[in-house]
């Protein structure tokens, strides 16, 4: 009688292979899409923020002088400067708009600054065409609303 060592053969075989590669490809389908819309939620936070200190500022010039600034600059005119430094776009590719519309009564502002990601629909957030695309978001603030 003999013997025969019989040895097996490591690896793996073509179905665990495709099992695991099934796996990967989903996950990254479910992780890629948040990695790469981080970065314009990021700017389209700084530019919410940025519209904040442009209010505060507006709102301070007002109780100051009883009347909004005709243009953003003033707020950084004067002896004492409200804002020394109007805030800039974080990727420099569009402008925060501010409009005055001085009245006997009832002056009003809007300051409105287009945001990157489309899907954005939080508080003062609306669909603007003048933003770029049909589908564009602007975010805007309206005497502090």
């Amino acid at each position: 009688m003999s013997i025969k060592t019989l040895r097996k053969q490591g690896g793996f075989t073509l179905l665990e292979l495709l099992i695991v590669i099934v796996i990967i490809g989903i996950l990254a389908l479910l992780i890629i899409p948040n990695i790469t819309s981080a970065p314009k939620k990021a700017r389209d936070t700084k530019r919410k923020t940025d519209i904040t200190t442009v209010r505060k500022g507006l709102e301070e010039y007002f109780v100051n002088n009883n009347v909004y600034p005709a243009a953003l600059t003033d707020l950084q005119t004067g002896t004492a400067p409200i804002i020394k430094v109007l805030p800039a776009d974080p990727k420099n590719t569009g402008v925060y708009v501010y409009t005055y519309t001085p009245a006997s009564a009832n002056s009003t502002y809007t300051l409105k600054a287009c945001l990157e990601n489309d899907q954005d629909s939080g508080a003062n957030t609306a669909t603007d065409s003048t933003c770029g695309s049909a589908t564009a978001k602007k975010f805007e603030v309206v005497n502090g609303n």
